[in-house]
């Protein structure tokens, strides 16, 4: 095994744990079958996409091993990246304090849309990884990057951020909470400024970025936004 698929199984590891820390010490039970569906839905296509991109595009797994907060190359964007990490942990927390507390009651049926929507929205941002090589984990232009108008992309041009937003609409739900949909709010505020940052860098730095920008109209919301 090489060294980049060392770091992702590394990476997937850490996540797992972060997760599991995430959700079952505010808990603090483990008698919390909603969340352990939850944790094996996202271990289960965290796994799949990651064994796709090392089969298939090596390349593309070696930029997203390399993302996260303190990786950006704008400073606006890692400021943006940490307040996004604040307010992931926040959804889960939020979540399962409701749960914990009973602020709200969500029944089952319920809680299944929102594994479903989990693994819709792994499976959105899969399509993209599919469709586009240079879908880093960062805002950055390769020397080799050209823009992508096909797949998803001929829709939006933020498909990857739909697929987040869809997956984390689906968390609240699937931990059995309603009040943790609250916090999907503050993510969708930090996700637009991401955006609107991350279209100035492109129109900028990535040869006809500006004109895939005057053909696709919407950034987010096909015939809304």
């Amino acid at each position: 095994m090489n060294q980049l698929n060392i770091k992702a199984f590394t990476g997937m590891l850490q996540l797992a744990i972060v997760l599991g820390l995430t959700i079952f010490l505010p808990a603090w039970t483990l008698d919390y079958w909603q969340a352990w569906v939850l944790v094996a839905i996202f271990f289960a296509c965290t796994l799949a996409v990651t064994l796709y991109l090392m089969k298939n595009d090596p390349k593309l797994l070696e930029r997203r091993v390399h993302a996260g907060v303190g990786a950006e190359q704008e400073r606006s964007q890692n400021i943006i990246q940490a307040f996004a990490a604040i307010v992931f942990i926040s959804i889960f927390v939020v979540s399962v304090l409701d749960h914990r507390f009973g602020w709200s009651t969500v029944p089952a049926y319920l809680t299944a849309l929102g594994d479903v929507l989990i693994a819709l929205g792994f499976y959105l941002v899969f399509l993209v990884f599919k469709e586009n090589t240079f879908a880093s984990g960062t805002i950055e232009v390769g020397a080799e990057q050209k823009v992508i108008m096909t797949g998803p992309y001929a829709l939006v041009r933020h498909p990857m951020y739909v697929g987040a937003l869809v997956m984390l609409m689906g968390v609240p739900l699937a931990l059995g909470s309603l009040w943790g949909l609250l916090t999907i709010i503050p993510m969708l505020l930090v996700l637009v400024a991401r955006l609107l940052d991350e279209e100035k860098f492109l129109a900028k730095n990535l040869a006809g970025y500006s004109e895939y920008q005057s053909k696709v109209r919407h950034k987010l919301v096909p015939l809304i936004w």
